[in-house]
């Protein structure tokens, strides 16, 4: 079972409120959940009945579009939060489905468990606010890049990010994604990632062994989409 006290997502909310004695019965009644490589954990339109954290592993957040298509609207890694807009707040159903990329071990909180933990600790009720301001910034600017960027630029942002978000090993992203969900979060086509994919390889900026990607020059990548100074620092 995963342990809030031992816990190293120190990125976690909950877990940098550990310590106030107002969270142990709390933490107490958590419940872990293992999600295995693909397995879909929350569904889109399903009743919200809680929310979760990814204690180990990489999750994929969709949301459904015109003709069913789905739209990636963002990650999760170790210590983020996962169906907040339904698992809490006033929504009863959850507006999003999410799904394990890998192995994934999850933290789980009943709704009515979280509002009452909230109400003890005020410091986690102003760090949870903190967190929707966030989320909502950074919803607008994913709106900005949709409407602005061309697909090219979509596409190497959405590199960029990658990198950011999860970090490098041996020069490959430390997150292995087929190119279809390159393309569901970059708003794109499957066949336009593959171009793209295909046109950056050859100019030395990209590299790719199977399905993982490293990036060669991001210095060049960054210049490319620097008139869009928000997707700088995403």
């Amino acid at each position: 079972m995963a342990n809030c006290i031992t816990c190293e997502n120190t990125n976690c909310l909950i877990k940098k409120n550990s310590k106030d004695p107002n969270i142990l019965s709390f933490l107490n009644k958590k419940h872990t959940i293992k999600c295995k490589k693909s397995q879909q954990f929350i569904m889109e339109g399903t009743p919200a009945h809680g929310l979760f954290f990814a204690f180990k592993g990489k999750v994929k957040v969709l949301k459904t579009g015109v003709d069913d298509r789905e739209q990636i609207v963002r990650f999760a890694k170790d210590g983020e939060i996962i169906g907040h807009r339904g698992g809490f707040g006033s929504s009863k159903y959850y507006s999003i489905s999410a799904q394990a990329l890998e192995n994934t071990t999850l933290c789980y909180f009943a709704k009515e468990d979280l509002k009452n933990i909230l109400l003890a600790i005020p410091r986690l009720t102003f760090e949870f606010m903190l967190f929707y301001a966030d989320e909502l910034s950074e919803s607008e600017t994913r709106v900005r890049k949709l409407t602005q960027m061309s697909v090219r630029e979509r596409v190497i942002d959405s590199l960029l990010h990658m990198e950011n978000k999860f970090g490098s090993s041996d020069g490959l992203l430390s997150i292995t994604l087929s190119r279809k969900d390159y393309a569901d979060y970059s708003g794109t086509t499957e066949e336009q990632v593959i171009r793209t994919l295909s046109a950056l390889k050859k100019e030395k900026l990209l590299l790719a062994e199977g399905r993982r990607l490293g990036i060669l020059n991001a210095s060049a990548l960054k210049a490319e989409i620097s008139k869009h100074t928000f997707s700088l620092n995403s």
